[in-house]
C-alpha cells in the first residue's frame, strides 16, 4: 500500500471502484506527464450519495460530504491510469460545480469538502487552483461535480 493509500486509511477514508464513463469519453486522458480526469460525481462503487439541489434537498453540510465523495472518486481514477496515487507530483486544477437553487452564493463552502480531501491526503502537493460555481443541474440529479488535472511524475 502506498503511502498516500496509507493516508486515507488513516483518515478512516476508504476508495471506491473508478466510477464507469457515462458516455463515449474515456474517464482520464494522459497527455505527457499532465493527467485530466472526466467529471465524476457522488456516487460510491457506483451507487448515488447526493442527488438534489444544495438549497432544496441538499445543505451545504451534505454538499461539502458529496464534494469529498468526488474527490475520493478523482483519487480512485489517478490510482487506475497512474498505477499508484505515489505518482501524483501535484494536483493542479479542479473544476467544482455545485447544483443549486438559484441565486446559492456559497458554492466555495461546499467544493472546499474536495479540496480538503486533496489536501489532508498530498499535503502542498494537493493545494491547487480552482474554480467552485453554482449551476442549475448536474447529470443525474447529481449534488456536485468535480473535474481535475494532475501532474504525475515521468516514472
Amino acid at each position: 500500500m502506498d503511502i498516500y493509500e496509507s493516508k486515507l486509511k488513516e483518515l478512516g477514508l476508504e476508495l471506491p471502484e473508478p466510477p464507469a464513463p457515462g458516455g463515449d469519453y474515456l474517464p482520464y486522458k494522459q497527455v505527457g506527464n499532465m493527467l485530466y480526469l472526466a467529471g465524476v460525481i457522488s456516487t460510491f462503487n457506483g451507487k448515488m450519495t447526493h442527488q438534489g439541489q444544495v438549497g432544496a434537498e441538499q445543505t451545504i453540510e451534505s454538499g461539502y460530504k458529496a464534494a469529498e465523495i468526488c474527490a475520493l472518486n478523482v483519487l480512485s481514477v489517478i490510482k487506475l491510469a497512474a498505477g499508484s496515487l505515489e505518482r501524483v507530483k501535484q494536483i493542479v486544477y479542479m473544476g467544482g460545480y455545485v447544483n443549486a437553487v438559484s441565486g446559492f452564493d456559497s458554492p466555495p463552502k461546499v467544493i472546499n469538502g474536495a479540496s480538503a480531501i486533496f489536501a489532508k491526503v498530498f499535503g502542498e502537493k494537493g493545494k491547487h487552483a480552482r474554480a467552485a460555481i453554482a449551476v442549475a443541474g448536474l447529470p443525474v440529479n447529481a449534488t456536485v461535480e468535480i473535474q481535475v488535472t494532475v501532474e504525475l511524475d515521468g516514472n
